[in-house]
């Protein structure tokens, strides 16, 4: 059973956006922040954004500027806005939710960036 669930990756072209969502299952309670990671292929996984409960935002310094995470926290979900996405960015996008219940990871979703 999928307690996080990925949406929104896909094929995107260089200077290009996409959003990918995240929803988590009711069956994760209080749950004080949720975030997106990457894993680009070769590489170990990297943090992209958090954001707490309360809407306070924590970015990797490298994904400032082009990376906005945001939630609807009445819908349990959160959200990646990439602009002018460039080949780097090409990686496996996992969602994170941190709980009282312990840390939860999604499945992952692909996002490949065209030169």
């Amino acid at each position: 059973q999928r307690h996080l669930v990925e949406s929104g990756g896909g094929l995107v072209q260089a200077g290009g956006s996409l959003r990918l969502s995240c929803a988590a299952s009711p069956i994760i309670f209080s749950i004080n922040a949720m975030g997106w990671f990457r894993q680009a292929p070769g590489k170990q996984r990297e943090l992209v954004a958090t954001i707490t409960s309360r809407g306070r935002t924590k970015y990797a310094d490298s994904m400032k500027g082009r990376f906005t995470i945001s939630r609807d926290t009445a819908k349990n979900t959160v959200y990646l806005h990439v602009n002018s996405l460039k080949p780097e960015d090409t990686a496996v996008y996992y969602c994170n939710a941190d709980a009282l219940s312990g840390s939860n990871w999604g499945q992952g979703t692909q996002v490949t960036v065209s030169a």
